[in-house]
């Protein structure tokens, strides 16, 4: 099947992935609100159209963390890419990486930050979870260290595990070895199965050589989850900032008073973000509240958004709503369980084209004329 769009590589995926792999990229906390909203909430805006001043080309590049990079989005990090397809985080790097734009890798990862800084020479990001043991937190900030990266962003909205039912109900993070029903599950999906088991039986790289995180994939997201600091506070981020010379981005923002929080604790960025919906159920979307943050930082702190983001027209809206960039998250992870490399390409190709002819058919030239013009280029529903 050809992947059009991201709802063509979401039904791949489910067609691909057993449904405990499917439902962790596609589920949400509890009913499911959030989720639903960071979709539906798009639609609270409209796009203004601007005929006879179309330019003949459009500029898609802008600049974030930083940089300046050929398009206005980035890989987000999402974890266990490596379950979705063999040597998956390294898959979603090349397409990454192909495009011009960088890729954080996540915590929960089946390759380490290591393993990608050897086979890449591109931009790497690393996202960090505060654990409860702080000599493996340091552990991790060093190799991130040693691999060049230049960004770390803390997580901080997933310190209290919400409760994900698809994930309850499929023993996703509380089986801790292969059971029969899983083991059959597996061996519906021969094509998936085969591609996977291709490197060898996976695991979380990252604690891979310590014995108390268990042996194997499942044993180990069980225990690495049950590190986090529950008790994470503003203190931590003080802590972190002192410790890493680099840029430092808070993801998991969705209160005007927490990003001024964050920018007085030094911090260079925020991600706007519930988690995809797999935290506090009912939560504001996050593009939603992307309005209110953007007026109170007033340009004094980088914004960067996720949540929801599936069209072109998606990320039109956010960056003139007063994002820098955006961070894809499913939108590539069902690429990458659909087609591996080539998939992640695909969806980067698509949303590059939709929002390039969004572009053209609101009469702008470039990202940089959007994001000057901002909200003037919107109308409420």
């Amino acid at each position: 099947m050809e992947l059009i769009n991201v709802e063509d590589a979401r039904q791949a995926a489910r067609r691909r992935l057993p449904r405990i792999f499917f439902d962790y990229i596609d589920g949400g906390a509890f009913g499911e609100a959030t989720l639903r909203a960071n979709r539906a909430d798009f639609d609270r805006w409209r796009l203004v159209q601007r005929v006879l001043v179309n330019p003949a080309s459009r500029d898609l590049a802008t600049t974030y963390l930083g940089s300046r990079h050929p398009l206005p989005f980035m890989l987000g990090p999402v974890g266990f890419l490596g379950l979705y397809a063999g040597r998956g985080e390294q898959q979603a790097t090349q397409a990454a990486h192909a495009a011009g734009v960088p890729l954080c890798l996540s915590s929960f990862s089946i390759a380490s930050i290591a393993e990608l800084r050897r086979e890449t020479a591109g931009p790497l990001m690393f996202q960090l979870y505060i654990l409860k043991d702080r000599s493996f937190c340091e552990e991790l900030l060093a190799e991130a260290e040693r691999a060049g990266v230049d960004t770390l962003f803390l997580t901080v909205d997933t310190a209290i595990t919400s409760v994900r039912e698809r994930d309850v109900r499929n023993g996703f993070r509380s089986l801790t070895k292969l059971s029969p029903g899983l083991l059959a599950q597996f061996l519906a999906r021969p094509s998936w199965f085969l591609d996977l088991m291709r490197n060898g039986a996976p695991q979380v790289r990252a604690v891979s050589h310590k014995p108390e995180f268990g042996r194997g994939v499942l044993a180990q997201a069980a225990a690495l989850s049950s590190r986090i600091d529950q008790t994470l506070s503003w203190q931590d981020v003080a802590w972190l900032r002192g410790r890493w010379k680099g840029r430092l981005v808070i993801k998991g923002i969705l209160a005007a008073a927490d990003a001024l929080r964050a920018r007085d604790e030094g911090a260079d960025g925020i991600v706007v973000s519930n988690h995809g919906g797999r935290q506090l159920d009912c939560a504001s979307s996050t593009i939603g509240v992307l309005p209110e943050i953007a007026a109170a930082l007033d340009g004094s702190l980088e914004i960067l958004i996720d949540g929801g983001f599936r069209r072109g027209s998606d990320i039109v809206k956010a960056l003139a709503l007063g994002a820098s960039g955006v961070l894809l998250g499913r939108a590539y992870a069902f690429a990458l369980a659909a087609a591996g490399t080539a998939g992640v390409s695909r969806i980067i190709e698509a949303l590059a084209r939709e929002t390039d002819i969004t572009l053209a058919l609101m009469g702008l030239a470039s990202v940089d004329e959007l994001r000057a013009k901002g909200a003037a280029v919107l109308r409420p529903a």
